[in-house]
């Protein structure tokens, strides 16, 4: 039976926070002290301009940020993970808000959590792959889009008058993007410069703070600043305090009314915030996995969203996930085990019992300026500009119509159509390398003279034999090909794979650094047509070296063997 590529421990349904406490000790519970501090106070800025993205009160993205911040690293499969209302959320949620309130939001949030659960039950957490790296990039891009754009009301002060709108634009209140284009055009002549001012003060705190500082937040130090000027200056602008009506009480439960009907009508929302949670977190993980060397457990981290989205819901909070930054500053902070995100949880009550009722002196402005670097840090701009240019033309596609119907429509409509189109065009393209290879290789020393049991390998190469489609799907079944580190030279033979996207030339690209830190050399051997038109594009070819790219496993040993014997000359 051919080995599996992934770990069993990554399948474990047991919380991390049971499997590190084993071996904790006084001083790493002293630097998740100080990192879960720290963490906290960078996610009060974040979780209330969040909320206010959202369409909420600023109360409601600090209870998201303790309830689900708590649960998620009580229960998760991660070690440094940080949870709590996200950027990813805001457009979808703002949306839920205007057309079916609190309490619809409140039933598409269970909803969601339940779903959540269902697929870490059912070991669905490698199914998140299915999803197209060009999918992901064209959605966080658009939903970035769409929180900028939503925030350009409050950084220069306009003042939508309802009844004009209504006249003019046949709408009294802009929900969707578009509507929101029509209102600015409309209303820009009431810029008020004071707001302005104040924003531009926000933008320059929080783009030039140095980074010598970074473990205390621009954010924070922007609100503190422009709420003493608009307080001390007596400056017309608003205030988080003259548009909201502001509470310090702990969460409290809440049942939402439940009908068939209503749920009904909030299942495609209810599915559209289960797969951005999974996405989102997930990611979240992957990337916090590299930097502290650890591996989660995908399952089980599905199970602790679901529940951490149960629970916020439930206490008025609103939909949660993993934060990529906060997890990351978890993590230069220190943190390395639960703990951590659970003390992030404890400071935020703290903070929320407290200090709660100065947050109504924060200036919009100032809240429009931190969501402009969310949406300016979210958007990866750098993968569209790489994906434009080395991706094959059906990847750039699919990229494209999901970002404008994200911005254009919703998450609902952009998800299902980037999915439907990634499906047909990977399936175009199977049938068009299948008509040109109908041949089928057989792996056998009797029939195949090109069996590599029957060729002499040099002594510090290893071959390693890739079959079928490299495609989004696939790609993480790659991961352990340079498992054996002791080597001078990895063969890749290519011959049976007729097909390739941007996502396994990302594979590749990622086999190959791993073996330059390792200072092993790669030559590849038979590459296909249409995976070699993929390569030239993506610059891959320049990066190995054209003369590495063999056309038969004979020319590419010989290659191994000329590897072999420069590294040895040098070495001697």
């Amino acid at each position: 039976m051919a080995e599996k590529a992934v770990k069993p421990t990554e399948e474990k349904l047991k919380p991390k926070l049971f499997s590190v406490m084993k071996t904790y000790s006084k001083e790493q519970f002293i630097k998740d002290i100080i990192a879960g501090i720290i963490v906290a106070i960078i996610a009060l800025p974040l979780s209330i301009a969040l909320a206010l993205a959202s369409g909420v009160g600023p109360e409601q993205g600090l209870y998201t940020a303790i309830i689900a911040g708590f649960i998620v690293s009580f229960l998760g499969g991660s070690r440094v993970q940080i949870a709590g209302p996200t950027a990813a959320f805001a457009t979808t949620v703002a949306g839920i808000v205007a057309t079916e309130g609190m309490s619809g939001l409140a039933i598409a949030t269970i909803m969601a959590g339940i779903i959540l659960i269902v697929m870490g039950l059912c070991h669905f957490g490698a199914l998140i792959k299915y999803i197209p790296g060009t999918i992901t990039t064209g959605f966080t891009f658009g939903i970035a889009v769409t929180i900028l754009l939503g925030q350009v009301k409050d950084f220069l002060g306009l003042t939508f008058d309802k009844e004009i709108m209504q006249e003019k634009l046949g709408f009294s209140s802009p929900i969707e993007t578009i509507e929101k284009i029509k209102a600015i055009c409309l209303f820009i002549g009431s810029t008020n410069v004071y707001a302005l001012l104040i924003g531009l003060l926000s933008l320059a705190i929080l783009i030039l703070w140095p980074k010598k500082l970074e473990k205390i937040p621009a954010s924070l130090i922007a609100v503190i600043v422009c709420s003493a000027v608009v307080k001390l200056s007596g400056l017309k602008v608003n205030t988080i305090g003259d548009l909201y009506t502001i509470s310090n009480s702990l969460p409290k439960l809440t049942v939402p009314e439940v009908t068939f009907a209503r749920v009904r009508s909030l299942v495609p929302n209810a599915f559209t915030i289960a797969v951005l949670a999974a996405v989102e977190s997930l990611l979240s993980c992957v990337v916090a996995d590299g930097m502290v060397g650890s591996k989660h457990r995908s399952n089980m981290e599905l199970i602790a969203q679901g529940t951490a989205n149960i629970g916020s819901a439930f206490f008025g909070g609103i939909p949660a996930t993993g934060a990529i930054a906060r997890t990351a500053a978890n993590v230069k902070n220190g943190g390395r085990t639960p703990i951590s995100g659970m003390v992030h949880s404890i400071v935020l009550v703290i903070i929320l019992v407290l200090l709660m009722p100065y947050a109504s002196l924060i200036p919009m402005p100032t809240i429009a300026a931190i969501l402009f670097i969310v949406a300016y840090n979210m958007c990866g701009w750098r993968n569209i500009r790489n994906t434009v240019k080395t991706a094959p033309k059906s990847d750039i596609a699919v990229l494209f119509v999901t970002l404008i119907l994200t911005v254009v429509f919703d998450l609902v409509v952009a998800i299902g159509v980037g999915m439907v189109m990634a499906s047909l065009l990977f399936m175009k393209r199977m049938a068009d390398v299948t008509e040109a290879h109908a041949w089928v290789d057989i792996d056998d020393e009797d029939t195949d003279p090109d069996n590599i049991l029957l060729k002499k390998i040099p002594q510090n190469t290893r071959v390693f034999e890739i079959n079928g489609p490299m495609f989004f799907a696939a790609s993480d079944k790659y991961k352990y090909v340079l498992s054996d580190k002791n080597i001078d030279v990895l063969c890749i033979r290519m011959r049976n794979v007729p097909a390739m996207d941007a996502t396994g030339v990302e594979a590749l690209i990622r086999i190959v650094k791993r073996c330059q830190r390792h200072n092993v050399k790669v030559v590849f051997s038979h590459v296909n047509e249409q995976p070699m038109k993929v390569m030239t594009k993506a610059g891959f070819i320049e990066q190995v070296g054209k003369e590495n790219f063999c056309d038969h496993i004979d020319t590419a040993l010989l290659r191994a063997e000329e590897l072999e014997k420069e590294i040895a000359a040098k070495k001697a």
